[in-house]
């Protein structure tokens, strides 16, 4: 049953944004479809690792339900346009279309979203599709994932089909959601499968991630496509301890890393000078073939999603790296705890407004201002149930979270940013990986005991004045 949601008297509006703004939520395929094996899906590897280390999933709880989007997204996409929503980012799941990766296509997971595409659309939804979003066929895991060349071959046919069946509606593509979280959690830090641990590794599979990201947006140009394509990246501007020259090239360090890596080669077209001169001088330098670097130079996106959630603070070495441990990017910097930093106690994350500020501003001074959009920024709390009322969770901390760095997003276009639109993770509570649903992010609460229930919080209604205001 759709829910009804009433529009509290607006009050005076400071924060205006326009008219064309894209205003709407981001989420993935594992995170809500559910229906994990059923019409034709293939497994992912989110769905094998659960079957061999479910207890490293909290409580247990597996891709196999999650909030069961597959079979309701229609009253889903309703609440949307309820909300206000005029865009909607969501991903496919590769191995719903293709269950080996490659191959035949499965028509059931084509019908599926083409009902989600037109759903959306008939409800003055604008579609934006991920094609990639952590979530390999198992198939080409088992074939070396990322890091084989045969995956990226098999990525851009893929992508190639997307293109092919939902262009003449999908607008708005992206290659790649968070490239650098497969590389550090499923090959350097241990929390997503495949679990290695293996800095060389790990490099080839963030080349060759970019590389087919630069493959796909050749292949939706060359085909015809009147949309963009872009790509998908989550931003943490690095904070020195202080301005001693050994903490300012602490930062930088961990810039390159993890900004900058794919930063570079999605807008500019090639890599950072020194992560090139560190890998060769380390011999980490990834497998390349001819032509790769024109492909990347030559293919660099239309448009930039940027997801933002915390800081990233660090300081100088303050010992040196035992001789035989597995390099990391860590090597370079140590983390650093600032006194007095505001804290979200549940997802351990530092709430830290400006920076979504201060990397806008990067964007618009040394990439070109490129067109972007915050595709992702959102807070994750524990036991939120604690929170409900009659009139459902009152969560007002959700609420001053937006705000205050929906703020700082004004400030950055008066400075001249060129950002079209702002995207809450997520719409509703969803399955978060390991952590399941540990902690809660959506503007709609779902009630995993009582069939998925969805109930607008607080903050959902907040947003759908904001909508309606153009701002607050």
């Amino acid at each position: 049953m759709q829910q009804r949601i009433d529009t509290a008297n607006s009050a005076q509006v400071i924060h205006r944004f326009p008219k064309d703004f894209w205003w709407g939520t981001a989420t993935s395929a594992t995170q809500i479809e559910g229906a994990a094996d059923v019409e034709g899906k293939g497994p992912n590897i989110w769905d094998y690792w659960y079957e061999q280390e479910p207890y490293r999933f909290f409580n247990q709880v597996g891709p196999g339900d999650t909030s069961r989007f597959y079979d309701r997204y229609e009253e889903d996409i309703e609440l949307m346009k309820e909300m206000g929503h005029n865009s909607f980012r969501f991903s496919i799941s590769w191995s719903r279309l293709f269950p080996e990766g490659r191959g035949e296509i499965n028509e059931r997971g084509v019908d599926f979203y083409n009902r989600v595409i037109d759903k959306l659309i008939a409800c003055d939804i604008q579609p934006f599709v991920n094609l990639y979003h952590f979530d390999m066929p198992l198939a080409l895991q088992q074939l070396g994932g990322w890091e084989s060349r045969e995956v990226v071959e098999a990525y851009v046919m893929y992508a190639r089909e997307c293109f092919a069946r939902f262009g003449d509606r999908v607008n708005y593509w992206f290659t790649h959601n968070e490239p650098i979280v497969p590389v550090e959690g499923g090959y350097l830090y241990d929390f997503h499968y495949p679990n290695v641990v293996n800095f060389q590794r790990a490099v080839q599979v963030a080349f060759h991630s970019i590389l087919s990201s630069a493959l796909a947006v050749q292949a939706y140009h060359e085909a015809g496509h009147g949309g963009k394509v872009g790509i998908i990246l989550n931003l943490t501007p690095s904070y020195p301890r202080s301005q001693h020259p050994a903490d300012l090239r602490a930062a930088k360090w961990a810039d390159l890393f993890f900004n900058r890596s794919f930063l570079d080669p999605s807008v500019k077209g090639e890599f950072p000078e020194e992560l090139v001169n560190l890998l060769a001088e380390t011999n980490h330098l990834p497998k390349v073939e001819k032509g790769d670097l024109e492909t990347i130079r030559m293919n660099t996106v239309d448009l930039l999603g940027i997801n933002y959630y915390q800081p990233r603070r660090v300081k100088a070495k303050e010992h040196l790296p035992h001789p035989e441990s597995p390099l990391m990017p860590d090597h370079f910097f140590d983390h650093y705890v600032m006194p007095g930093r505001r804290m979200n106690p549940y997802r351990g994350w530092e709430i830290y407004e400006k920076g979504i500020y201060d990397l806008l501003l990067d964007l618009k001074e040394n990439y070109g201002n490129i067109e972007c959009f915050i595709s992702e920024n959102g807070m994750g709390v524990e036991n939120e149930e604690r929170f409900r009322t009659e009139d459902g969770i009152q969560d007002d901390y959700r609420v001053d979270f937006i705000r205050e760095h929906l703020r700082w997003v004004h400030r950055a276009m008066e400075k001249g940013a060129h950002v079209k639109g702002y995207h809450l993770w997520t719409f509703m509570d969803n399955w978060s990986w390991t952590n399941a649903y540990k902690n809660r992010y959506g503007l709609v609460s779902v009630d995993l005991e009582n069939n998925c229930k969805r109930t607008v919080k607080k903050s959902g209604r907040w947003f759908k004045e904001v909508i309606a205001q153009s701002g607050f």
